[in-house]
């Protein structure tokens, strides 16, 4: 009798009694996801954390402890547990500009400076951000809500991630997941929408050689971007200016040391931070909801439309163009970078294996980074 009371003791403090279908669900998601990183080699430096705190965030908090906030215990403050502390950092914004910090740092923005056209292949990308975001309106999101769901289509997790923590952060857990989901995805995402809106002829086009971007071009970029930023649009300055921040330490020699270090272990460390704080939020009880299919759907619409959007933006300047654009650069003109300018090169080598695009594409791609932020600072500016 007294080995069965000691067991059952030993049972009440555990999980065992708290765990419930739901947390078993996203378990299970959480596998697969991991499972699906490792086998497909899709973003697992992202994913694999992020799975990783969905389940742990699914054990049951109330036994874990992990999630505790803070408390007075007859006046005594007893500590938070370890992701509450490790959370702080999404919610209040501090982890997405750090990793632009890591972004900029590790970015050559000469790209898109030899050929300034394709800051506007950049912009035309993030189409999908406005048409999800009056799609989410209309189906009964609210604007803060709308303005969320819809930075989903600047395929930039770090910015999702910052809209929502500051507009609706109820939902950031499953807007987080949608994003990065979908980001991991535009190898698949990204080669239908690129055969649908271009022709055999359009894809055989050939680039002119990008002209040499000098490097005092490259020094004044960063500064000036910044400068303008925060004037036009300075609620995107946490995340233009910490962009901008690491790609000038990059460009200055003197200061390789620190580029190196924001570029990768501080970046590492960061994504590491975020990725699990995102799985934390992914709690059953508000994770498995008809609001998450309805954000998921509306983030594969947001996708689509900014890759359909960039392809046409380019179609259309081909109209008045002497010097064609390869219209498949359009699709890298969301911020999945480098991603999204590798599969336009890889599309472009099915039909013409000696067609190089990469260098052209990668123009389009860091725009991305650039237009998603502003678009986000936009957003924050008209809604907070």
């Amino acid at each position: 009798m007294g080995q069965l009371i000691e067991l059952q003791k030993a049972l009440s403090a555990s999980a065992v009694y708290t765990f419930s279908i739901g947390n078993l669900i996203m378990i299970g998601i959480a596998l697969v996801m991991m499972y699906m990183s490792y086998r497909r080699h899709a973003e697992p430096l992202l994913l694999i954390p992020l799975a990783f705190g969905m389940i742990i965030s699914n054990i049951p908090p109330i036994s874990s402890g992990l999630f505790a906030a803070p408390h007075l215990v007859n006046g005594v403050m007893i500590p938070g547990g370890l992701m509450y502390y490790i959370e702080q950092g999404m919610f209040s914004g501090i982890y997405p500009p750090l990793i632009f910090l890591g972004i900029g740092a590790i970015t050559d923005f000469s790209f898109v400076l030899a050929s300034p056209i394709l800051f506007l292949i950049g912009g035309a990308a993030q189409i999908g951000i406005m048409i999800a975001f009056l799609a989410a309106n209309a189906v009964g999101f609210n604007i803060f809500q709308s303005a969320s769901i819809g930075i989903i289509g600047g395929a930039d997790g770090p910015t999702t991630i910052f809209v929502t923590s500051h507009l609706a952060p109820k939902i950031l857990g499953t807007v987080a997941v949608a994003a990065y989901t979908y980001i991991a995805l535009i190898p698949f995402i990204e080669p239908p929408i690129q055969w649908l809106f271009t022709t055999k002829k359009e894809r055989l086009i050939r680039m002119k050689q990008q002209r040499v971007v000098s490097k005092t071009e490259k020094m004044i970029f960063p500064v000036a971007t910044t400068l303008i930023t925060g004037i036009l649009v300075p609620k995107a300055l946490p995340l233009i200016g910490m962009l901008m921040l690491g790609n000038l330490l990059y460009e200055i020699p003197l200061t390789k040391r620190l580029a190196d270090t924001s570029g990768h272990a501080l970046l590492d460390t960061v994504d590491i931070l975020l990725m699990l704080s995102v799985g934390g939020t992914t709690r059953a009880s508000t994770f498995l909801t008809p609001a998450t299919l309805k954000i998921m759907g509306l983030g594969i619409l947001a996708f689509a439309c900014s890759l359909a959007g960039g392809v046409l933006f380019v179609k259309f300047l081909n109209l008045f163009l002497k010097n064609k654009i390869n219209p498949l650069i359009g699709a890298a003109g969301v911020s999945a970078v480098p991603d999204a300018a590798r599969v336009a090169q890889q599309m472009a080598q099915k039909d013409d294996p000696h067609n190089f695009i990469l260098m052209q594409a990668m123009g389009p791609n860091v725009a991305g980074v650039i237009g998603s932020a502003l678009v986000a600072g936009v957003f924050l500016s008209l809604l907070r």
